[in-house]
């Protein structure tokens, strides 16, 4: 292995354990598995509900639509839902912190967007 890729090889290691970056897989680990949980819960129960409560999802609310067909529409407004979530809470809370953390590993110091002079 070339000095340079090693010298590469420990600044990647320095940044993975260095405290911002544990910081920041917390962060990461603290949206993302209980979001991940709720939706595959409520995956699940629609699932559920399907193979054991066909009479339930096929009550009839209006006209030809049911509980059924409401449900599974609502699994695509929560996948979105939770996209749009998941993008607003990553540009205010997980992406300045991953970008700095980038910025250190490239050598690059972080600019401030309002005073581009510092």
């Amino acid at each position: 292995m070339s000095n340079d890729a090693q010298q590469l090889g420990d600044r990647y290691i320095a940044v993975q354990e260095s405290e911002d970056f544990q910081r920041l897989r917390r962060k990461f680990r603290g949206f993302v598995f209980p979001v991940t949980a709720f939706f595959l819960a409520w995956y699940f129960l629609y699932v559920l509900l399907s193979i054991f409560a066909p009479g339930f999802m096929g009550t009839k609310v209006f006209g030809l639509i049911n509980v059924g067909l409401i449900f599974g529409l609502l699994q695509f407004v929560t996948t979105f839902a939770i996209t749009f979530i998941y993008v607003k809470w990553a540009n205010k809370e997980f992406d300045p912190l991953a970008d700095e953390i980038g910025s250190r590993l490239d050598g690059v110091h972080h600019i401030d967007d309002e005073n581009p002079e510092a």
